[in-house]
């Protein structure tokens, strides 16, 4: 059954709705149309427009800034929005906050602005000492913005696709750009000081044995532990996040929630020297939840505190650097375990697409230009492997 439309417009069918949205100078009704391809789409896009000015947009789109129009979309729209976990409207909210408010892009009117104004912001970033990975993560907040702005007939086009992001863009995302990696006798002195400590113990050598991201280690339970083929199943994390109102203010909470992409839902195998080990640990927790009156079930976290909370991911960090002082070994990052552990797999010849997928990485070449640095005997080796074709030829 074809869809009901009523207007034409540069050759394509719509449909078509108006509504009063104030009045001008002179008194008289000011209206605006909106388009949709249905009525139901014309009517949603009247009413969200209608509900923006009730949030204080104004009803002369003109007149609307940047900074207006994107405080409105972060706390009226996306802060609701059922697509948008915590911890991304926290990034958000936070990249808005502190590159967008304040500046001049703010008081930018809607209308007028130009890709050649974003591209002299960032320019003016840069030359402020701002990373290119910074200003690449404003680019893909604000290119998500403008393209709601176009949806909603505020601007024609979307200002931010034709930009230059200033130096060489940083589109490593997912991990920090130095890799650590933690020697041999730097991990021997490392687990030397760790029989005090039988949480921080498991946590460290779980660690270097699966390689898992931080908040992927402390939201695990366990049921995600499958002894008999000796993996585990990683399927979410843990992150501390701003609970954020709508007037701006917010506190402090800590949700779990699904991996931000399908690659990094995944199973590693745990090495067989490590189950002993973890099932005297899952033991201990045991006990503690007895001790401390709490049920002990498969959906419970295997990495608690004395008083068998969550394990706040700070306080982790500085149990870590505590005992990196302690062992005597050059501070690195907690996130160096999950290097260490990348890095020990490429040295014995584990195939990069293999490591890949053990990291939860969302493509080859996130894993490539991160451990690029820690390759190069592997890729001579792959040279020498054509010796034999030239033997008779030189």
């Amino acid at each position: 059954m074809p869809v009901k439309t009523n207007y034409v417009k540069n050759g394509s069918n719509y449909f078509r709705v108006t509504a009063t949205v104030g009045k001008d100078s002179e008194g008289k009704p000011i209206r605006k149309e909106f388009y949709g391809k249905s009525k139901s789409d014309a009517e949603s896009k009247r009413d969200e427009y209608l509900a923006g000015i009730k949030a204080g947009l104004g009803i002369n789109y003109k007149e609307v800034k940047v900074g207006e129009l994107m405080h409105v979309w972060i706390f009226e729209i996306l802060r609701v929005s059922a697509n948008i976990k915590p911890s991304t409207f926290d990034r958000y909210e936070w990249i808005y906050r502190n590159q967008v408010k304040g500046t001049p892009l703010y008081h930018h009117k809607l209308h007028e602005i130009r890709s050649l104004d974003i591209q002299r912001h960032y320019n003016f970033m840069y030359d402020e000492g701002k990373t290119s990975k910074t200003i690449e993560t404003l680019n893909k907040l604000l290119k998500t913005f403008f393209n709601y702005a176009v949806d909603e007939d505020f601007i024609v086009k979307n200002p931010c696709k034709k930009i230059v992001i200033p130096g060489e863009a940083g589109n490593i995302n997912e991990e920090d750009d130095e890799i650590r990696v933690l020697s041999t006798q730097e991990v021997t002195q490392i687990t030397g000081m760790l029989k005090q400590d039988t949480m921080l113990q498991m946590v460290v050598l779980f660690n270097l044995g699966t390689g898992l991201r931080q908040g992927e280690l402390l939201a695990l339970t366990l049921e995600d532990i499958d002894f008999d083929k000796s993996e585990v199943n990683v399927s979410k994390n843990i992150k501390l996040v701003r609970d954020i109102a709508q007037d701006g203010t917010y506190s402090y909470k800590t949700i779990v929630q699904t991996p931000k992409t399908k690659g990094s839902i995944r199973r590693v195998p745990i090495p067989k020297a490590l189950i002993p080990v973890l099932k005297n640990h899952i033991l201990l927790e045991k006990e503690k939840h007895q001790k401390n009156g709490v049920e002990f079930t498969p959906e419970s976290l295997i990495f608690t505190t004395d008083s068998c909370k969550h394990v706040d991911a700070r306080n982790l960090s500085r149990a870590w650097d505590r005992l990196l002082n302690r062992a005597e070994v050059e501070h690195k990052k907690f996130h160096s375990l999950r290097n260490t552990y990348a890095t020990r797999l490429f040295e014995n010849g584990v195939p990069l697409k293999t490591v890949q997928k053990l990291l939860g990485h969302s493509s080859l070449t996130t894993t490539e230009k991160i451990y690029i640095s820690v390759m190069p005997k592997e890729k001579h080796d792959a040279a020498d492997k054509l010796n034999a074709m030239f033997e008779d030829i030189v």
